[in-house]
């Protein structure tokens, strides 16, 4: 941020000009690209992947917090069953299931 300021301030003066502080915008721009948006798209892609590889009988977490076992998935609907305690089944949007149980540490 000092030197963001101090190119500024220079631009200001006539010494580094307008080039410079093109610069300085675009590398902050791509700092922030790898730093911020690359991984959250890694995180997702990672999601959408264990998401895509549910299968019947799988341990899941929901994005409200609720585990259980997936007893059916509905590919038309987007739709997933699971069993969150004997005999208590719910429908949730496949959207929603964001981890495996059986993993200490979730995906999202």
């Amino acid at each position: 941020m000092t030197s963001l300021f101090l190119a500024a301030q220079q631009t200001a003066q006539g010494g580094a000009g307008f080039g410079g502080m093109i610069f300085m915008l675009v590398a902050i721009f791509v700092i922030m690209y790898f730093f911020m948006v690359r991984p959250q798209q890694k995180r997702q892609k990672k999601i959408r992947e264990f998401q895509n590889s549910l299968q019947e009988g799988s341990k899941v977490v929901t994005g409200g917090g609720i585990y259980g076992t997936v007893k059916h998935i509905d590919q038309a609907k987007n739709t997933i069953d699971v069993e969150v305690a004997h005999g208590v089944v719910i429908t949730v949007d496949k959207g929603y299931v964001f981890a495996d149980a059986t993993q200490g540490q979730p995906n999202a």
